[in-house]
């Protein structure tokens, strides 16, 4: 093989950003390797791409301990708001602090904009729902046909849309593929099979279920999230003013995935790490989200599209905090009010804004 065929002689200034890596084959990943292995300087390469490197089913070589990986989510708030992205370490060194602001300047209204637009810097400047809607169309589409095509063969192409759709669709439920593959008229297998493209490309997100031995009647299957709920609310076709309808059936699910694609975000900020999962069980028990710090303290988070929590809201997070005791350090009800508040025993009802520190965005 030929460095010298990717631009990758010694002559070419450092660091070389090589844009799409997954396209070009085990051969490019295979001159990178050789050229790293020569020379131990760090920074050599910024590689990037719109699929999860090493789960490729194209890629058979690998950068393991020669790579260090990021993932580069949709915008965040904090991002958006210039504000701190230390919500989840604060949620497990000082959850009390969070009270330190108890009136959000967020409206519900300003919440089911947020949720609809999503966090892809594009849509941002688009202020059309319409044109919008078409962005998000030809970006799904540009998706699947390009990249999904480019280490997939795709016999039902347009089953892929109608997979996420329904993924969108069932946020806070956990995945059964038989399920969707009966409402899909397809076989499980071509779900799961779709499902595992979908998180390669990272448009869909997997929130395993948490057990850690609390009881026997916990549930095991996963939930499955779209990454962007703006991309989600497209998928649903509704928009903001549709959302604002007392009830509307979708407004919880994407309540949820939007608090779980803020998560995910600050997860790649966090300094000390943390991981995602969700707790139910079969008496009817369930914790929308459970954060698992490194030393093994957790973290309860429920979300209610509701403006107004009460404390039944956070029945689930007190029968939590009864089985693990000191190991929960806080639980928290994620809410589209205005109000902060504590239900005691360090278990709050806090608006959503509280994940950006309840910072405004910058007047245009």
């Amino acid at each position: 093989m030929s460095q010298s065929r990717y631009g990758l002689s010694r002559t070419v200034a450092r660091p070389l950003i090589i844009d799409e890596v997954q396209r070009g084959g085990d051969d490019l990943i295979r001159a990178i390797k050789i050229i790293v292995d020569r020379s131990q300087d760090r920074g050599q390469f910024i590689l990037s791409g719109s699929a999860r490197f090493l789960t490729v089913p194209t890629l058979s070589e690998s950068l393991a301990g020669r790579a260090g990986f990021l993932d580069l989510w949709p915008l965040s708030l904090s991002e958006r708001t210039a504000g701190p992205a230390d919500f989840t370490d604060r949620l497990f060194s000082e959850p009390s602090s969070l009270l330190a602001t108890r009136q959000s300047p967020w409206t519900r209204d300003a919440y089911l904009d947020l949720i609809t637009e999503g966090g892809y810097p594009q849509v941002l400047t688009i202020g059309v729902p319409a044109v919008r809607r078409s962005w998000y169309e030809g970006y799904l589409s540009t998706v699947i046909v390009r990249d999904i095509g480019d280490f997939a063969s795709l016999r039902d192409a347009e089953v892929i849309p109608k997979v996420l759709s329904l993924v969108a669709a069932r946020a806070g439920s956990p995945m059964v593929h038989a399920d969707v593959a009966r409402d899909l008229a397809v076989r499980p297998d071509t779900v799961r099979n779709y499902l595992a493209y979908l998180d390669i490309v990272f448009l869909t997100a997997t929130v395993p279920a948490w057990s850690g031995n609390l009881t026997s009647k916990i549930t095991k299957t996963p939930k499955v999230f779209v990454t962007d709920s703006g991309l989600a609310a497209n998928l649903l076709r509704v928009t903001a003013d549709t959302l604002r309808s007392p009830g509307h059936p979708a407004l919880g699910d994407l309540v949820e995935t939007f608090v779980l694609s803020e998560l995910m975000k600050l997860q790649t900020a966090s300094d000390s790490g943390f991981a995602v999962y969700h707790l139910r069980d079969r008496e009817g028990a369930e914790v929308d989200f459970l954060l698992e710090g490194p030393d093994g303290k957790l973290a309860g988070v429920e979300v209610k599209a509701s403006a107004s929590p009460t404390a039944s809201d956070a029945r689930h997070l007190r029968w939590l905090k009864g089985k693990l005791g000191d190991r929960m350090t806080a639980g928290v009800v994620l809410h589209l009010g205005s109000a902060a508040g504590s239900f005691g025993d360090n278990i709050y009802a806090l608006p959503v804004s509280a994940l950006w520190e309840h910072r405004s965005l910058p007047r245009s």
